[in-house]
């Protein structure tokens, strides 16, 4: 073989190897991969517990919404 079909069969080789390899790797966590990456962002977030500050913040959206001005029947149709 020469050197330039040394270079091709080579250039394929990768080639082949580079369209492959997300189908190889898969779904497993390797520290490539973007589910690593979204785990290792999302490991410092945790679950805040429900307290009474949520129950007084879905109060005051309730009044906020409750205060809101409304459009009657009547003045949609002028």
């Amino acid at each position: 073989m020469s050197i330039v079909g040394i270079a091709l069969l080579v250039a394929a080789v990768v080639l082949l190897g580079a369209m492959e390899w997300p189908r190889l790797v898969g779904r497993r966590n390797l520290p490539g991969t973007k589910a690593a990456r979204r785990q290792r962002k999302r490991s410092h977030l945790r679950v805040v517990p429900d307290d009474d500050e949520s129950d007084e913040f879905a109060r005051s959206v309730e009044r906020d919404l409750a205060n809101l001005p409304t459009i009657d029947e009547r003045d949609r149709r002028r």
